[in-house]
């Protein structure tokens, strides 16, 4: 800090600040599509998508604010997409949307108790990595071949978005699903002629969904949510702080995400956690050299996110309105390279990995029983072969 930052009692960076814009702006454009396909994956309407996007985007927003602000660490805050790619595998539990918003309070309130109850957060750790991986990969499968599927129904329009992420990875990774982003919307701009953006669709609309509770919700939404969030979420946005020489009360961030969680979850939002790429736009060095000064980048990312959350109603909108396979390839692009980390994680060890590829395959076969998706039934299957395996072992 310079002598007059001393003086006037202010660190606030003008660089940190830089990088906290590039950041809210690549955690928003890289996965928003992929928010809204969740969010109507489990019944909401286009008003309800929009608001839960918004909810989900301020809420992130305020808890990187007040979460920075208290530890004076750059606590990045990001909504949960793979939680969101998990939405977007479920089908519609009894109740509909109305039963979905119960299910994400479900799951804030989980996150809140295992912040609460440290015995629950072990438990979750104690989940074997090649499952809690594999149930992410069959949860992933799906929206990552939207981008091949696209290739086939709007080949022109889907080369050229593939083409633009492609080239701009051989560059910089980090903007590659940005411009990809960009390139979609430029292009159903061009070709819609902008039909679906209003003035009123770019001012804030909020839906109020009074939630319900049903066991299906709850087991087939809230626990999946749960347990993603957690093990590829907070678990790593943890580790990339810790790698940084970043040592917060983990229980403390805990809190703070399930209470926002839950705050958000009435308007659609459906999570929000420990960010990791972003976080580590925030907490490195290129931020800023001071570890203090930091802090900075996360809190005017937490203010972006919240602009951008007011003004989500339009890209809504625009989404909407647009051919839906363009979209879901922009997701399915996003989430490329956490399909492959998930694969690598849940076959990486021959211990245990014929048990991962059944809740792989369970998992992405998109299985519905007693209106419980997927999701679960895959943990389930590999769990009950990995507990005969430990008992047979330990009975040699």
């Amino acid at each position: 800090m310079s002598v007059e930052e001393a003086r006037t009692g202010s660190d606030f960076s003008w660089h940190a600040a830089g990088a906290g814009l590039v950041a809210a702006f690549v955690g928003f454009a890289s996965s928003f599509a992929v928010v809204l396909k969740g969010l109507t994956g489990v019944g909401a309407s286009p008003a309800e998508a929009a608001s839960g996007l918004m909810a989900a985007s301020i809420a992130m927003g305020l808890c990187a604010v007040v979460l920075s602000l208290k530890h004076r660490m750059p606590i990045s805050i990001a909504w949960s997409t793979p939680g969101a790619a998990l939405l977007a595998s479920t089908a519609p539990v009894e109740g509909g949307f109305a039963a979905a918003v119960g299910a994400f309070i479900v799951s804030g309130a989980l996150i809140v108790l295992a912040g609460l109850w440290r015995p629950l957060g072990r438990a979750v750790a104690a989940i074997p990595s090649p499952l809690a991986n594999a149930m992410l990969a069959g949860v992933l499968l799906g929206l990552c071949l939207a981008p091949v599927k696209a290739v086939v129904q709007t080949p022109a329009a889907a080369v050229a978005v593939i083409a633009v992420w492609w080239i701009t990875g051989r560059f910089n990774k980090l903007f590659a699903v940005p411009a990809a982003a960009l390139t979609t919307v430029a292009i159903l701009a061009a070709s819609s002629g902008g039909a679906g953006l209003t003035a009123a669709s770019l001012l804030p609309a909020p839906v109020f969904v009074a939630p319900t509770f049903s066991l299906a919700g709850v087991v087939g939404i809230a626990l999946p949510l749960f347990i993603v969030t957690m093990a590829s979420q907070n678990i790593p946005g943890y580790a990339v702080l810790n790698a940084h020489d970043y040592k917060p009360d983990f229980n403390a961030l805990l809190r703070g995400t399930g209470i926002f969680s839950i705050l958000a979850a009435p308007f659609g939002g459906h999570a929000v956690n420990l960010a990791a790429i972003t976080a580590a736009l925030c907490a490195s060095p290129d931020a800023h050299p001071d570890p203090v000064r930091r802090r900075w980048s996360a809190i005017v990312a937490g203010f972006a996110y919240v602009v951008l959350g007011l003004v989500a109603g339009g890209a809504a909108a625009f989404v909407a309105s647009s051919e839906p396979i363009l979209i879901e390839a922009v997701a399915g692009l996003a989430l490329l390279g956490a399909l492959g980390a998930a694969l690598q994680g849940a076959t990486a060890s021959p211990d245990g990995r014929e048990a991962a590829v059944v809740t792989f395959v369970v998992t992405a076969s998109g299985l519905t029983l007693f209106g419980i998706g997927g999701a679960f039934w895959g943990l389930a299957a590999g769990g009950a072969m990995t507990a005969v395996d430990r008992f047979r072992q330990r009975t040699k």
